[in-house]
């Protein structure tokens, strides 16, 4: 089969998508697949603020699970973090050929340091670690066309029955959750899509 689109829906503020930034992009590479990044901000594809607030408790133990099953830290971030902002700044990551670098280095950021990833000094912190310019920032945050394309993301998501992130769509096939990226990896080689 030729080469395939992997639309990746995935929320900054997730830690799924924390516990999936640690291999996704490595597990992919061994795929004749093109990564079609899809960020979303604020709230989309997250469970809505009246029930996340039941869930976190019962997302932490199981996060926290999953950490130590992996071997990274887990220090979550002050719940009033906005993921908006780093969702941003990715457009202008992906632009630079630096998206693997900074979602890893941002979600580490958030999830394993405790960081407000909405915060600006702490992207351009993040930015500079991974060679974006610190200018990136603020450009990124004040880019309506950046802001307009996790709207469309999000609309996206919703008409292809995405419901949690973070999600792998491949044609009709959707995968949710970082544990579903064996799945993920089976139905690519099962399409003889794994690069020789």
């Amino acid at each position: 089969m030729s080469r395939t689109t992997v639309r990746v829906f995935f929320n900054f503020r997730s830690p799924y998508c924390y516990l999936a930034s640690h291999t996704l992009f490595e597990r992919l590479a061994v795929f004749d697949v093109d990564l079609a990044w899809r960020s979303l901000g604020g709230w989309d594809g997250r469970s809505a603020p009246d029930r996340a607030s039941r869930k976190v408790p019962l997302t932490r133990q199981d996060v926290a699970r999953w950490c130590r099953r992996m071997k990274v830290p887990f220090n979550p971030p002050p719940i009033s973090t906005d993921p908006t902002p780093a969702a941003l700044v990715a457009y202008a990551a992906e632009a630079a050929d630096l998206l693997p670098r900074y979602v890893k280095r941002v979600m580490w950021a958030e999830w394993a340091e405790g960081q407000d990833i909405g915060a600006p000094d702490v992207l351009t912190r993040v930015a500079g670690e991974v060679g974006l310019p610190a200018a990136a920032v603020p450009a990124a945050l004040d880019n309506l066309d950046y802001l307009a394309g996790l709207q469309e993301n999000w609309q996206e998501a919703e008409s292809l029955g995405v419901i949690g992130v973070p999600t792998f769509v491949v044609g009709d096939q959707v995968f949710w959750g970082n544990d579903r990226i064996d799945f993920l990896e089976e139905y690519l080689a099962e399409l003889g899509l794994t690069k020789r």
